[in-house]
């Protein structure tokens, strides 16, 4: 089924967008490549803020007990 789902959704060499030019592709590509710089970058802040939260509670444990 994977083989046959390109060819079922393409007539005549186009695709849903219409044919695909290389400047189409491209800047595809870089929209590709934007999104999954732009995750690792928040997932990094996300992590980085949840480390300092930890950090900031078991200080406060040890303050405390």
């Amino acid at each position: 089924m994977l083989v046959a789902a390109p060819m079922a959704l393409a007539s005549n060499g186009e695709g849903l967008m219409g044919k695909a030019s290389d400047q189409t592709v491209t800047f595809f590509c870089f929209g590709v490549m934007a999104f999954f710089v732009i995750l690792v970058i928040g997932m990094s802040l996300i992590q980085g803020a949840l480390d300092r939260r930890k950090a900031r509670r078991r200080y406060d444990l040890d303050r405390l007990s």
